[in-house]
């Protein structure tokens, strides 16, 4: 099947810009003559022999059957106009040429121009009812002049379908690539999706090569513009600050931020979108052949469609920052309230989401856990205060009472469809489950425990264990390492305890990065 002319518009050859009033294409215009008398190609050389059109001259290819025709055609498929003698080896050899080209070949933007020396062998008006061509001459009346006008007209009109078809086409690119954009949720993965899917609009016509094609993507924010996604030469720069950047590079990013507007010069494309205001975004591209007006238009019409995908993200990211924020200022509350003051909500969070990414969840189920891990204990607000702050250790009854808080939490929180809060209702029913059954409050056994709890119940009692209580003094790590060892496959998942002895120095960093106050700057 002829793979439609469309790239030739949208992204041409640097020495082959488009058929259009902005860009013309210096490369000259291909006519297919095909007749079985070498006579009539001398003539029809003759007579175009000056022709030019848009400033590009014409290239000819000879065929003397329509197999001959054929075979240039499957090979030279921008071929413009085929000029057809209807009777050659058989007497409609032509005409079934003219079948096979639109309907076997699918090949509609060819220019056929009809040419016959029998008239009576197929009528005008017949041949122009029945079959797609442009154009129908007696060779006895084709003067060079009316041959020049013909070739003209159809050069004119194949050029419109050509553009028409490339605008298309390159619509066609765009939506394609802001559907792959749209679906990308995280910030920084959307910025370099956009990124992947602008480089790939280059990549539309097979003979456009990519000579050190090196690109870059920045986000500007408060803190100055930082690199967030690169290829080639610049991907050692993804996290850098835009002075690390070299000049020229840095000189037409920052033209493009003070124009707000995007850049092209050469073989650069600055291409810069403003999802919201005091956020500003650039996408740097360099080492391609240059563009032409449609082909940058195109490209912004993506970076349009992107800003408003990208505005989305960023409204999602802060309605999930403030959920966030709102949780962990809940679970604050509760260990305010059970005299467990600090920062151990936000430690078990990030133990959370460090065990979880460090033995292969998918990082979307990691954030989710690190959001929900501080309602862990959400069911101590049931709990009374004589019991909660009781500064000894409680007797039988009152342990009962303390145990309720884990179903007590999980039920409160099961109320709610949302992601988040459903993953809570899971850490905190399952949390205080035991590997070997002996746990509360279902009693829970090995995988039946889901693996949120699990993998809280370990950072839970890591914390637990390395913070001051009212009732003990925070014990050393290696002390902890000890129990954790002593109770694999008792209390805890062994591979979830083998991972953080292997790991130990990740969360002991967590917790001198989020110390209590009153701690020692490097804990025991």
């Amino acid at each position: 099947m002829r793979e439609p002319p469309s790239d030739d518009l949208f992204f041409a050859p640097e020495d082959a810009a488009a058929a259009t009033p902005q860009a013309l294409d210096a490369s000259p215009w291909k006519i297919l003559i095909v007749d079985d008398d070498p006579g009539v190609h001398d003539v029809t050389l003759f007579a175009l022999r000056d022709f030019d059109y848009a400033g590009r001259g014409l290239k000819f290819f000879h065929a003397y059957s329509a197999n001959e025709a054929v075979d240039y055609l499957e090979s030279h498929p921008d071929i413009a106009i085929a000029l057809v003698d209807v009777v050659m080896e058989e007497e409609q050899a032509g005409l079934k040429l003219v079948r096979r080209i639109r309907e076997e070949m699918n090949n509609s933007m060819i220019r056929l121009i009809l040419r016959t020396g029998q008239p009576g062998q197929a009528p005008e008006r017949t041949v122009i009812r029945e079959y797609d061509i442009n154009d129908y001459k007696e060779k006895a009346e084709l003067s060079a002049q009316k041959l020049y006008s013909t070739v003209l007209a159809c050069l004119r009109a194949f050029r419109d379908l050509t553009a028409l078809e490339g605008h298309r086409a390159g619509l066609l690119q765009v939506i394609d690539a802001s559907a792959v954009v749209f679906r990308i949720q995280g910030l920084r993965d959307f910025i370099k999706g956009v990124l992947e899917q602008l480089v790939a609009l280059l990549y539309l016509k097979k003979d456009s090569m990519i000579i050190n094609g090196d690109s870059l993507a920045m986000e500007h924010h408060a803190g100055g513009m930082t690199v967030v996604a690169a290829t080639g030469r610049f991907s050692p720069l993804v996290d850098k600050p835009l002075s690390e950047l070299p000049l020229a590079v840095r000189a037409v990013i920052d033209e493009a931020i003070r124009r707000k507007a995007s850049i092209r010069k050469a073989d650069i494309f600055a291409g810069y979108f403003c999802p919201r205001p005091g956020r500003e975004d650039v996408i740097y591209l360099c080492g391609y052949r240059p563009l032409n007006d449609d082909e940058v238009r195109l490209i912004e019409l993506f970076l349009h469609n992107t800003a408003i995908a990208y505005e989305n993200i960023l409204l999602r990211d802060d309605i999930e920052g403030t959920q966030r924020d709102m949780i962990y200022m809940l679970g604050e509350a509760i260990e305010t309230r059970s005299k467990e003051t600090g920062q151990h909500v936000r430690r078990v969070a990030e133990f959370c989401r460090t065990i979880a990414l460090g033995l292969g969840l998918p990082e979307r189920e990691a954030d989710i856990l690190q959001i929900a891990a501080p309602l862990h204990d959400l069911g101590k607000i049931g709990i009374p205060d004589a019991i909660l702050h009781k500064p000894g250790k409680l007797d039988e009854p009152e342990w009962r009472i303390m145990r309720t808080h884990a179903a007590l939490g999980a039920e409160m929180l099961k109320r709610s469809e949302r992601e988040i809060l459903v993953a809570a209702s899971l850490i905190a029913g399952h949390h205080h489950e035991k590997w070997d059954g002996s746990g509360y409050p279902q009693g829970f056994s090995g995988a039946d425990i889901h693996i949120y709890g699990r993998i809280a119940a370990v950072a839970d009692v890591v914390d637990a264990l390395s913070s001051r209580r009212t009732y003990k003094e925070p014990w050393p790590f290696d002390a902890i390492w000890d129990y954790l060892r002593a109770q694999s496959g008792v209390h805890f998942d062994p591979e979830i305890v083998a991972w953080v002895l292997a790991n130990v120095e990740r969360l002991e960093a967590i917790r001198q990065a989020f110390p209590d106050e009153g701690d020692p700057p490097h804990h025991p």
